[in-house]
């Protein structure tokens, strides 16, 4: 009952803060809903007076809050301020085009996880995993890839050049491909990824050893090991089915889809206060209905080995993967921002309008005739830096969090029900415009999976035999959660983090593609990406050089992930493997076997 209390307390604060967004920002929202209905109409006082009586906004935000939760008590969600219709029918109309966008969307991710980890189920159902982890770099480039990015590359090779599939509108279902392959392929990238961090330790527990010594086939080995290990990452399953809804207005943006997401942005942008709670609530209410699917199917799946402490530790210590690989992606990202450093990204030359990548420009010309290597180098100082400042910020608040999870799960779901940009409308509201509203908007958001993460991790870890003999043998809750429990959860989430850091560089890149991120002449990559997106036909290397550099940053902060691995135990150099056994530590006077060995 707290949680559900607490779960509905902020429900509700979110709905009433996205209620006061006019007075937040300290403008008159007669102005601008007349500016959203006539922009040649003269707002005199009599006009504006005329609004605010139409409105019924003379009686001030508290007055409008609770007429408007009245009317929803009765099933009435009032009356849009700019159209003058009824507010429920559109919300779900948009809802239910967002829902369809976001199921296909998440077949399409579902299907991607599965290619990538194809390879680690393949090798693991015939015992020849080895000490190998996830890895490969083909989907680290996938998941850094811009959603609008692949959205209008789709749009405009697929479904206007070729013309394959429709590229514009929302009409049937074909119409719904392109726009689920532009979500779909990078969110099912990072599932993959995830997921693929997870399978060695299912391969390696005593029940995929003893099912391949009785004859099971491998098949059956691997179904088993997905089975194992889906249930830590449902909880992430759960805010990509609220994010791919309500999240995806660059995708809806460029397709043209009246999507719940596009639908709240407009309503914000208007302050249409009746559409965008409406539409808010919606999200709210999406979230805790993923929320409670997602723990049921993990209960479903774990079965009664979480309640009876009966698991295995799916991170056992590891050795880390090789360095190579990292190092050559940071020396070339070095390169790439060295050489854009030294050249001038703002001096312009006409003359050199739109021009392919030479040996005077490595990666062509911008419209303007700006070096478009300068401006990316330039560009990787905001960020880059920025991006890791708040990817450094979100992990701390993501793990500290995750460890209480009745405080931070009902947090999770409210702030993942709000989209990015609706975020960033409100921090502008409140600490108004500037360079650091795209910071603090994504950092808001940021922090929501790395905890969802950690909090089901725990709840797997806790539930292990390993922590139940701890127990026995006379351990606290502090030496439990230093020795045992953060040494398991910390490293798999801090992977998690890194994979995320490209997505933090795309949701600021994102914000410029909307316009509520960086602006002109800043060089900053989303800011790049924007400008250069309507030449993309005919000069695609000027949206091709950010994001490959955004790619390359992918490839490197998960190719470096792989070195961050709890490492194995070192045993004496007088024992040998077959008589020396696993290590054991001393926990309250008593020796015990540690984290990962059974």
């Amino acid at each position: 009952m707290a949680g559900a209390g607490w779960r509905t307390f902020l429900a509700v604060g979110l709905v009433c803060g996205v209620g006061l967004l006019p007075w937040l920002t300290s403008t008159d929202p007669a102005y601008t809903v007349l500016k959203a209905r006539s922009a040649e109409r003269e707002p005199t006082p009599e006009v504006l007076a005329d609004i605010r009586r139409q409105l019924g906004i003379d009686g001030g935000p508290l007055h409008v809050l609770t007429g408007w939760l009245g009317g929803l008590v009765r099933g009435d969600a009032g009356q849009s301020w700019i159209s003058g219709g009824d507010v429920l029918p559109d919300v779900l109309r948009a809802l239910g085009a967002s829902l369809l966008l976001m199921a296909v969307a998440l077949l399409v991710a579902v299907l991607t996880a599965g290619l990538i980890c194809a390879r680690t189920l393949r090798l693991g159902a015939r015992r020849r995993l080895g000490g190998r982890r996830g890895g490969g770099s083909a989907s680290a480039v996938l998941a850094s890839l811009p959603e609008f990015l692949v959205a209008s590359v789709l749009a405009t090779v697929v479904g206007v050049q070729l013309g394959w599939l429709p590229a514009l509108g929302w009409y049937g279902p074909q119409w719904t491909v392109l726009p689920a392959l532009a979500l779909g392929l990078p969110a099912g990238a990072v599932l993959g990824r995830l997921l693929d961090d997870l399978l060695p330790g299912a391969f390696g527990e005593p029940w995929a050893l003893a099912a391949a010594a009785r004859g099971l086939t491998g098949r059956s080995i691997a179904r088993q090991a997905l089975r194992r290990c889906v249930p830590a990452l449902l909880p992430n399953l759960g805010l990509f089915v609220v994010g791919l809804t309500g999240g995806a207005v660059a995708v809806e943006q460029v397709f043209d889809i009246p999507g719940l997401g596009r639908t709240t942005l407009q309503a914000a942008l208007a302050q249409d206060l009746p559409v965008l709670q409406a539409g808010t609530l919606a999200l709210v209410l999406l979230a805790a209905l993923a929320t409670g699917a997602t723990r049921v199917a993990a209960r479903l799946l774990t079965g009664p080995a979480l309640r009876d402490g009966a698991l295995s530790s799916l991170h056992r210590p590891a050795p880390p993967a090789g360095g190579v690989l990292p190092l050559l992606y940071g020396l070339v990202l070095l390169a790439v921002v060295g050489l854009g450093l030294a050249r001038d990204p703002l001096a312009l030359d006409t003359g050199q309008r739109l021009r392919a990548p030479s040996l005077d420009h490595p990666f062509g010309t911008d419209a303007l005739g700006r070096d478009l290597l300068a401006r990316v180098g330039h560009g990787a100082l905001d960020t880059l830096l920025l991006a890791a400042a708040i990817s450094a910020a979100a992990l701390l608040a993501g793990v500290l969090l995750g460890l209480v999870p009745r405080i931070s799960a009902p947090l999770v779901d409210t702030v993942n029900a709000v989209p990015p940009v609706l975020v960033a409308l409100l921090v502008t509201a409140v600490a108004g415009s500037g360079a650091a509203t795209p910071a603090l908007a994504v950092g808001a958001v940021a922090w929501a999976p790395l905890a969802a993460h950690t909090s089901s991790l725990l709840r797997q870890e806790r539930a292990t035999l390993h922590i139940t003999a701890t127990k026995g043998l006379g351990a606290g809750r502090v030496h439990l959660l230093r020795y045992e429990l953060l040494p398991a959860v910390v490293p798999p989430v801090l992977r998690h983090a890194l994979l995320r850091l490209p997505g933090v560089a795309l949701a600021l890149a994102s914000l410029g593609f909307l316009g509520l991120g960086a602006q002109p002449p800043s060089p900053e990559w989303g800011l790049l990406l924007a400008e250069n997106q309507p030449y993309a036909e005919r000069a695609p290397w000027a949206v091709l050089a950010p994001a490959a550099v955004l790619a390359l940053l992918g490839a490197l902060a998960v190719s470096a992930a792989g070195g961050l691995r709890r490492r194995p135990a070192k045993t004496s150099p007088g024992k040998t493997k077959a008589a020396a056994g696993p290590e054991r530590r001393s926990v309250a006077g008593t020796e015990q076997e540690p984290a990962g060995v059974r």
